[in-house]
């Protein structure tokens, strides 16, 4: 499967961004997505999760109450809504996608797309 990610731009703090991501293939709705970022000097980390039906989803401690991970498996896209971003969300946002299981872990993820950037000014 490929991923595109897209949405990331320059936003001032507490504004909002909605990022999305488009899956290639016909088997995107027996994958778990994840969006994932990376900061400059930092390790990638996880941000967000959802099941194959959607029905379930986690959330860093971080992002809780604040981003809000979907997906539409009708059209292969999964979206991580950003809401009241704040200086240290600024990052490289990736999806990924998982075959098996769903996990919140780097190494568990069988496809990555590039990411797009999410710059937070004060």
């Amino acid at each position: 499967v490929q991923l595109q990610a897209s949405g990331g731009g320059l936003v001032q703090a507490g504004g909002s961004l909605r990022l999305s991501c488009a899956a290639s293939g016909r088997a995107f709705s027996t994958y778990a997505m994840s969006w994932f970022r990376q900061a400059p000097g930092k390790e990638r980390e996880f941000v967000a999760t959802i099941s194959r039906s959607g029905s379930i989803t986690y959330y860093a401690d971080s992002v809780k109450g604040r981003f809000t991970i979907s997906r539409d498996n009708a059209k292969n896209m999964v979206y991580l809504q950003m809401n009241n971003l704040k200086l240290e969300d600024t990052a490289v946002y990736y999806c990924a996608a998982q075959i098996r299981g769903i996990s919140t872990t780097t190494g568990d993820m069988d496809y990555w797309g590039k990411g797009t950037q999410v710059t937070v000014s004060s």
